[in-house]
């Protein structure tokens, strides 16, 4: 029996579960329909199995200390981590997995999974993959199709045609459908001959890349290159930038899928969800008696049918219904249920208008813990800052702001000095404080045991992220 490398695909934005998601820190990093984060769910589905090598995960190099942190978390020791430079969609980031399962494992499978989907029968998903691998061993590229429940347009379909001979239980591809219109899902849910596309896929490395390189060798020469130009920063894989921005952006399914005369797929009810949308996300959450799925401090009258999230401060509602509501310390979206697709159109028009809440949280995280701005003016910032037990901020300086650093709660270790020649190091506890003048060369370290929390206040005449000249870094950053 073949070896199963699971590789989870976490490069998505999760614009349509905004402002909870956004793109610094989007929904698969997100405890959104549990206790763990959806990343940590995907991978904890294939822990303690024979079957399953360790996870190999493929992320945005922003989001590589979560990724790492978050994985240290649950007790998972990935395969690899793979950065991207930027997004390319799935087909290339397939590339890049199949290339590296078969340069360890000749005999082994791929198994390419998305990290925000919902599974609450894993036992069903782990019998449906055994189910796959006959095919897979054989050459085929097998998909997993999810038994339709009701009609969805918010899903691609896939049409199965008659079960292989020598894979019991796996259906030769059809066809593969767009996202339908409702009338059409109708039809297609009552014929039981269509599947909703789960975006899961099983196969052979070599199989794989055999197709590619006759449907889209642009693709497979491009990530070739990337992996041959690649770098090992810490415990991350950084693929060469130029050679990957070279591939496509495309996805698995239009540049092999549906292309390909060796796609198959095995029909499979694992209690799967796609969680792209707070509607999808209300169908997968706890609701009370009235229909509502709440979090945080939320009180209600009268209210049926809705989603209410608080995660800064006491939200109300009284006398409505199918209502989405979800707060965060920085912004509030309001939207009816129907209209939850609408949501990353509400996104692209806070881009367009250069605001920041599209994309970043006002609680913004660093491999060494995080920080949130408190308040903002023309040439002062206020942060509180939270740094993890045993972590370090880089050895740096700023040319343009001056700081000054009290200690609510923990012990600090501050290095400081005019230049890195006449450097002193001072332990500050709760509710003392020091001062980093402008220019000065300085590092806050947290030396307990406890998390450490101190108050920043920066003044100068720019206090951008940017203004930050690094000599020492433990993580790599420059």
């Amino acid at each position: 029996m073949s070896i199963i490398y699971p590789v989870i695909l976490s490069g998505g934005s999760g614009t349509r579960l905004w402002p909870v998601s956004r793109e610094l820190y989007p929904k698969q990093l997100l405890a959104l329909a549990g206790d763990k984060t959806m990343l940590q769910d995907t991978a904890l589905r294939f822990l303690g199995s024979e079957r399953f090598a360790a996870p190999i995960i493929i992320c945005n190099t922003e989001h590589r200390f979560i990724v790492a942190e978050q994985l240290r978390g649950i007790g998972v020791v990935p395969s690899d981590i793979i950065l991207e430079p930027e997004g390319r969609n799935t087909a290339p980031a397939a590339a890049l997995a199949a290339m590296k399962v078969a340069e360890r494992d000749l005999d082994g499978l791929v198994l390419l999974l998305a990290s925000d989907h919902v599974v609450r029968d894993v036992e069903e998903l782990l019998n449906s993959v055994a189910v796959g691998e006959t095919a897979a061993m054989g050459g085929r590229l097998v998909t997993f199709g999810i038994h339709p429940h009701r009609a969805e347009p918010g899903y691609g379909h896939i049409k199965m045609g008659e079960e292989i001979n020598d894979a019991p239980g796996c259906h030769v591809v059809d066809r593969f459908v767009e996202k339908p219109d409702f009338e059409t899902a109708k039809i297609y849910t009552a014929s039981g001959k269509y599947l909703w596309n789960a975006s899961l896929f099983l196969f052979r490395p070599d199989a794989f890349l055999k197709e590619l390189h006759e449907l889209a060798a642009d693709i497979e020469s491009a990530c070739r290159a990337a992996l041959i130009g690649a770098k090992r920063d810490l415990d991350f894989l950084r693929p060469d930038v130029t050679a990957f921005r070279a591939a496509p952006s495309i996805s698995i399914d239009y540049a092999v899928m549906e292309k390909t005369d060796k796609a198959a797929v095995v029909p499979v009810d694992p209690g799967w969800t796609d969680v792209g949308s707070w509607a999808a996300l209300w169908e997968v959450m706890d609701r009370d008696v009235n229909g509502n799925a709440l979090v945080g401090d939320v009180v209600l009258h009268d209210v049926r049918n809705s989603l209410i999230r608080s995660g800064s401060r006491l939200v109300t509602a009284v006398g409505v219904e199918n209502l989405i509501v979800a707060e965060t310390s920085d912004a509030v979206l309001v939207a009816g249920m129907s209209h939850a697709q609408d949501v990353k159109t509400l996104v692209e028009l806070l881009k367009v208008s250069r605001r920041g809440e599209a994309t970043a949280h006002g609680l913004v995280h660093r491999p060494w813990g995080i920080f949130e701005g408190i308040d903002l003016g023309e040439t002062h910032q206020v942060k509180r800052i939270t740094v993890k037990p045993g972590a370090s901020l880089s050895l740096q300086s700023h040319a343009r702001r001056s700081e000054h650093w009290v200690v609510i709660s923990g012990t600090a270790k501050v290095t400081r000095g005019k230049d890195l020649d006449n450097l002193e190091v001072v332990y500050l506890s709760q509710n003392q404080s020091i001062d980093i003048p402008l220019g000065w060369v300085h590092r806050l370290e947290n030396s307990g045991d406890d998390p450490l929390v101190i108050i920043e206040v920066q003044s100068g005449d720019y206090l951008g992220e940017d203004d930050i000249l690094r000599y020492e870094d433990i993580y790599g950053r420059r």
